[in-house]
């Protein structure tokens, strides 16, 4: 699959982006990718397949810098937003990264996605010093400027988030006897590994540990095996389908376990309601975006504007998935980055503005939490809030809590 739109976000008006006083002044500077009229951004992302539910993510994104180009560009510039489908298949990743390095030409990488699937063109893209930007994977090795000083993540590591997950159940599961059903890849293992260093002495309260493959049809039978342990809280590290199985099948078969799901699991629309929310109610998440099913930012003005954006530019889409309000959020930050570039649209200077952002507020991002980055941190959002399943919404409770690792 390949897409090649022009576009717009919201949330930043069309004309701070066409007018923006960042414009660099003195000489233009262009590597391969830019020029006085374009800026080539790749991507890929799994349309097809066992984790296309994130298809929606890079569907978000063509809409986006379609309308972007619409308003007029970037510094006068228009986006050739290029994008793949890579099935979540690390070889068809790197098929699709290369073709889009050594035939498409682009400036540089902007969100794609997975955890294996990125593990699988890191070393490349840094060799070929591609900026390899806002990466769609919490795993905690993309924030490595030292040694890959050419990858940035962007949302908060799932190390960290596991660590916060084991450290509430010591404190508020009596006794607790833990099950986990992990991904068998490097996502599963990034928050896996994190939950196990919070427990520390704990550890042996985890009683029982059980894997899944991408490619299995489900996981009835690895939650059958957990409920039979004897297990009272469930550690879910899963995507999106088999998480929303796990909830549906502990119901089935009347368990009851303290639920903690993560976070790239939370769409209410792709995992809670397929689950059932009769099913989900009490389960509990990390949240860093604000959820476009809970009513207290109905009247916020940066809800208020991506709904607008969203019946403009993607009408008759599913707004309760949370996978948009990700997309948005990240685009944008993409966006301000590259009016930061002005008109050194080299990848150095890319690299550069992206790893110099204090204290940035990103729409749909919940208040507490902005984007900090340096030459030293590429970990541009590191704070979270806990939040629990309730009725048909997520019920956010507690402080803002920002990472140990940033």
């Amino acid at each position: 699959m390949k897409t090649s739109r022009r576009g717009f976000i919201g949330g930043v008006s069309a004309a701070a982006i066409v007018s923006s006083s960042s414009v660099a002044l003195g000489q233009k500077k262009y590597d391969e990718g830019a020029s006085d009229t374009e800026i080539k951004i790749g991507h890929c992302c799994p349309y097809s397949g066992p984790a296309s539910a994130y298809g929606v993510i890079g569907k978000s994104h063509q809409a986006f810098f379609k309308a972007i180009n619409e308003a007029g560009g970037i510094n006068g510039r228009k986006i050739d937003f290029i994008t793949y489908d890579d099935g979540y298949s690390p070889p068809k990743t790197v098929e699709a990264v290369r073709r889009l390095v050594e035939q498409d030409k682009v400036l540089l990488l902007f969100q794609t996605l997975g955890t294996p699937t990125n593990t699988a063109i890191h070393k490349y893209v840094n060799q070929k010093k591609i900026p390899h930007l806002y990466i769609s994977t919490g795993a905690s090795k993309w924030g490595d400027p030292k040694h890959f000083p050419w990858t940035m993540g962007f949302q908060p590591d799932y190390n960290t988030e596991g660590q916060i997950y084991a450290k509430h159940i010591l404190a508020n599961v009596k006794d607790p006897k833990i099950g986990v059903l992990m991904q068998n890849d490097d996502f599963g293992k990034d928050y896996v590994d994190g939950f196990k260093k919070s427990l520390g002495k704990d550890a042996d309260k985890i009683v029982k540990h059980v894997t899944y493959e991408i490619t299995d049809p489900t996981v009835d039978s690895q939650i059958i095996q957990l409920k039979d342990s004897g297990a009272n809280a469930l550690f879910n590290v899963s995507t999106p389908k088999f998480a929303a199985q796990a909830i549906r099948k502990a119901a089935d078969i009347g368990w009851k376990p303290a639920h903690y799901m993560t976070n790239v699991s939370a769409s209410v629309a792709a995992v809670m309601k397929p689950a059932g929310f009769q099913n989900s109610q009490g389960i509990i998440t990390a949240a860093y975006l604000k959820d476009p099913t809970d009513k207290q930012w109905e009247n916020a003005p940066d809800m208020k504007t991506w709904r607008a954006w969203m019946a403009k530019n993607m009408p008759g889409e599913n707004t309760s998935d949370g996978a948009y309000v990700f997309a948005y959020a990240v685009a944008t930050l993409m966006v301000e980055t590259l009016k930061k570039c002005g008109d050194d649209l080299t990848r150095a200077n890319v690299m550069k503005q992206a790893a110099s952002f204090h204290n940035l507020q990103l729409p749909l991002v919940l208040p507490g939490i902005t984007v900090n980055t340096s030459p030293t941190d590429y970990y541009p959002l590191q704070a979270v809030q806990l939040s629990r399943f309730k009725g048909e919404t997520w019920d956010l409770f507690g402080d803002v809590m920002h990472a140990e690792s940033s």
